[in-house]
């Protein structure tokens, strides 16, 4: 199953021209990824806000992602201030799935951002969380917070950032994005077999679970004949064949 390390701004002296801070928006936005990623069967370790860069950067270094992924937004400051617009996606030049994973989410990003000529994907080596990652790592400047239409537009679309971002994901994973259907339950119905949990919804996919006939689950999504499942901390799908939903 596709695991990242999610690292929302731990920046709460960055203020926001509109109200608020950095670190407060991106947590909104993490938070609202969440139900996004549990319906996707994307795994993930979230850093805290008494947190920082470098230890989340340790923290992120201590496991085993497919991403790094930290969610920022920017500031023009000086002489500039407010007066540029923009979002912009890092990575580290040498990195090829540091790279793709950029171009996937800046392409989806000017789908949702009011100048999508400005969205750009950007190659760095200055950025902690992205030079100095064991896992291939981006990271999103969302819009610029001391302008005030790009402040009101990330306020205004914590949800749909969320959910595009996602969007990138699954796609960057090679996995079919799907829609959280709200909290569910489900029983597991198999005439005594345990139920295997699979990585991906296809039956060729890997099993890195397994539910005992009987057993109720939380069902965060359903598609195509599959569910998104956790079962005792294991996040990932199971056929809707041996699934009663409630």
């Amino acid at each position: 199953m596709p695991r990242i390390y999610l690292s929302p701004s731990t920046q709460e002296f960055n203020p926001y021209v509109n109200g608020g801070n950095e670190e407060y928006y991106m947590n909104l936005i993490a938070d609202a990824m969440v139900p996004y990623l549990n319906a996707t069967g994307i795994s993930y370790t979230r850093n805290t806000p008494d947190m920082t860069a470098a230890s989340s950067i340790v923290a992120s270094n201590s496991g085993n992602y497919g991403l790094h992924l930290a969610l920022h937004s920017n500031a023009a400051g000086g002489s500039s201030s407010g007066q540029v617009r923009g979002s912009e996606v890092y990575f580290y030049p040498s990195s090829a799935n540091g790279r793709r994973a950029a171009e996937i989410i800046a392409n989806n990003l000017k789908m949702i951002y009011p100048l999508p000529d400005r969205v750009r994907a950007i190659p760095t080596t200055s950025l902690g969380e992205v030079s100095r990652t064991r896992a291939p790592s981006v990271l999103i400047e969302f819009a610029y917070h001391d302008n005030e239409e790009d402040a009101n537009w990330i306020k205004n679309n914590i949800d749909a950032i969320a959910r595009n971002v996602v969007l990138s994901l699954a796609d960057y994973f090679g996995i079919p994005f799907m829609s959280p259907n709200g909290m569910q339950y489900g029983m597991v119905s198999t005439n005594g077999r345990n139920l295997n949990i699979r990585s991906s919804p296809t039956v060729n996919s890997a099993v890195i679970g397994s539910i005992p006939n009987g057993s109720v689950v939380t069902v965060y999504s359903s598609n195509n004949g599959w569910s998104s499942v956790d079962y005792n901390g294991v996040n990932g799908f199971v056929s809707n064949r041996y699934l009663t939903i409630y």
